[in-house]
């Protein structure tokens, strides 16, 4: 049997730090080859060379790096040189006895080695490049939306300490009016003027970046999946492009369940002895998929039960009548078991995210073609 040597990299920016580790189920393991490189692939490939000249041709190596600000890059160009990688999900990962009071490139090295040998992490799924780059399109949009809010923050600010406030529906047509009319000093009127043309600007990129992802939805890798998700309320093509190009293959998780727990929508649990405590969700998953179903169900906890606006049905027009009977199966049970909720005095933050890890469910289902029989 072949040996194999786990080699853990504390990846940043400018440097590498990599230790070489082999586990020992006799002993504590032994850790080796322990050294900086300056942040380039190659000099991977070259530290592999080289341990692979000092203990043999026999000898399996596999190297892992936490995800972080390097994405996928390091893995691609790890793999394009026949070099096994593996990217472990930091949230996922335990944590070393006095690892939180000490903390170096070093010994961060020294922790993923370990954890590739003996497990207690997560790998993170590796998507391909077409969903990597869509993805980092959706988020610079979000990045731009997150800018707006910030803006439109400012301007209410900027407003209120000159002693306005406006109190009918915000950012409508009116509002934008009453911005330009109001009555200021000079310098502050300046202000607010150059704050509402940025706010131009901006919505008006956010517009043609939203145009430019329903573009996208329609491409032959995302036209069928978006078009049959679209059908659930509060999921328009946009949204289903975020998730599906953030999800990948859907077909890696084992049910439904764990899609949620995925997206860190399950509640944590703190248990001791006889007493078992259960928690707010993890939040340990993927932040911008459960952000975007989030906002869906939000759509969901509002409206009657069994009732289908026109921008639904039109969005369900044209699907199969299974995949829209399963849509609206979910829809009507979501809001109905969100009114139940609210009824029993349930926190209404906690009910819509209830709603919003069922909701992970049924989309899982549909995309994994669990149509029929689904929960």
């Amino acid at each position: 049997m072949s040996r194999i040597i786990y080699i853990g990299m504390d990846v940043h920016s400018q440097s590498f730090s990599l230790c070489a580790f082999e586990p020992s189920f006799n002993s504590k393991g032994k850790y080796f080859a322990e050294t900086k490189v300056a942040a380039e692939p190659i000099n991977i490939k070259k530290y592999v060379e080289r341990l692979r000249k000092s203990i043999g041709n026999n000898c399996r190596f596999v190297t892992g790096y936490e995800a972080g600000s390097l994405g996928f890059s390091l893995y691609n160009a790890l793999v394009s040189m026949d070099i096994e990688c593996v990217i472990l999900a930091p949230s996922t990962m335990l944590c070393p006895k006095g690892g939180k009071r000490i903390k170096t490139d070093r010994r961060d090295a020294r922790n993923i080695a370990e954890r590739l040998a003996y497990g207690g992490y997560s790998p993170v799924h590796v998507p391909s490049e077409q969903d990597v780059a869509v993805r980092d399109y959706i988020r610079m949009r979000d990045d731009h939306a997150a800018m707006l809010k910030a803006l439109k923050h400012q301007i209410c600010s900027l407003c209120l300490r000159n002693g306005f406030c406006y109190t009918a529906t915000k950012w409508s047509a009116a509002h934008l009016k009453y911005l330009r009319d109001i009555s200021l000093s000079p310098l502050n009127r300046e202000c607010l003027d150059e704050y509402l043309a940025t706010l131009e600007q901006l919505q008006g990129k956010i517009n043609a970046f939203d145009a430019r992802i329903e573009e996208m939805s329609h491409m032959e890798e995302y036209d069928v999946r978006s078009t049959r998700m679209s059908c659930f309320l509060g999921i328009t093509r946009n949204r289903a492009i975020s998730i599906l190009s953030e999800t990948g293959d859907f077909g890696r998780f084992r049910s439904p369940a764990s899609f949620a727990a995925y997206l860190g929508l399950v509640p944590g649990e703190k248990s001791s002895g006889a007493d078992t405590k259960r928690t707010g969700i993890t939040k340990a998953g993927n932040v911008h998929i459960r952000k975007e179903l989030i906002e869906a169900a939000q759509s969901i906890c509002r409206g009657r039960v069994g009732h289908k606006g026109k921008a639904l049905a039109e969005r369900q027009n044209g699907n199969p009548t299974d995949a829209v009977a399963y849509a609206d199966k979910c829809n009507e049970r979501l809001r109905r078991r969100y009114y139940k909720m609210i009824n029993s005095g349930k926190n209404r933050n906690v009910a819509v995210t209830a709603i919003a890890r069922e909701l992970a469910c049924f989309v899982c289902g549909m995309m994994q073609e669990y149509i029929h029989g689904a929960a």
